[in-house]
């Protein structure tokens, strides 16, 4: 039984997955944060693109 538990405590095999998913959610909260910080922003700087390119047209894709 206790070789079965050193064997057990000495097992790495699903460290390195373990230690991705870590990573990954790091990263994905900080996306969460830099969104919710930077969102009005990115928004504000997207309507200021689209504005120039049409014009301030609110109409999109119709030959109308």
């Amino acid at each position: 039984m206790m070789n079965q538990i050193k064997k057990f405590v000495k097992e790495e095999k699903g460290q390195g997955m373990t230690e991705y998913g870590l990573i990954l959610g790091v990263i994905a909260v900080g996306a969460v944060v830099a969104i919710t910080a930077f969102g009005d922003a990115i928004v504000d700087k997207l309507e200021e693109v689209k504005t120039n390119i049409f014009g301030g047209s609110t109409t999109t894709g119709s030959n109308s």
